[in-house]
């Protein structure tokens, strides 16, 4: 039975949400599956991955052939560099302390450039809510400003037409 490590899609239109899925290669897209890897939600920046790395090592060790697009959250997450890893372990190329040790040390690179981007994505946020805040102030200001400046022209209009007035008042 060949198995594929697959996504199977889920979530409603227009918001897809996927589950990393180990199944028979047989069957649907969307159909039996033997076991339920993890998950993948493309609609938040960057995307969040949630994978069981052992059990997908396992399947891999067994035979499972990624699709590509499993391919590349395999490799992202380090599964697929963990697989390497451990066949340098069965031909004794490494010590499996020496393999965990470049493993950890490799995903605690990729948590550094993840984290990065993740600060990089909220100061954008936070520079562009600022800009626009500014941009608000500045309408504001104007808009008291205009304000300001059609009610002084008014109280001279009314203040110009009390003079004439009383000028008419006292020729009477």
């Amino acid at each position: 039975m060949p198995v594929k490590i697959r996504l199977q899609r889920h979530g409603k239109k227009g918001k897809p949400f996927y589950w990393i899925v180990a199944a028979d290669a047989r069957a649907k897209r969307d159909g039996r599956f033997l076991e339920k890897l993890g998950t993948y939600n493309p609609n938040v920046n960057p995307a969040s991955i949630d994978l069981n790395i052992d059990g997908a090592v396992q399947w891999l060790q067994n035979g499972a052939q990624p699709t590509d697009t499993a391919r590349a959250i395999l490799s992202y997450k380090g599964v697929m560099l963990k697989n390497h890893l451990l066949g340098g372990v069965r031909k004794g190329a490494l010590t499996e302390e020496q393999a965990e040790e470049k493993f950890q040390a490799w995903v605690a690179e990729k948590e550094g450039s993840i984290n990065s981007k993740k600060d990089a994505l909220a100061k954008a946020d936070a520079d562009a809510k600022a800009k626009i805040l500014e941009a608000e102030k500045e309408v504001n200001a104007k808009r008291a400003a205009e304000a300001a400046q059609v009610e002084a022209e008014a109280n001279a209009e009314e203040a110009a037409a009390e003079v004439t007035e009383e000028a008419s008042n006292e020729e009477e």
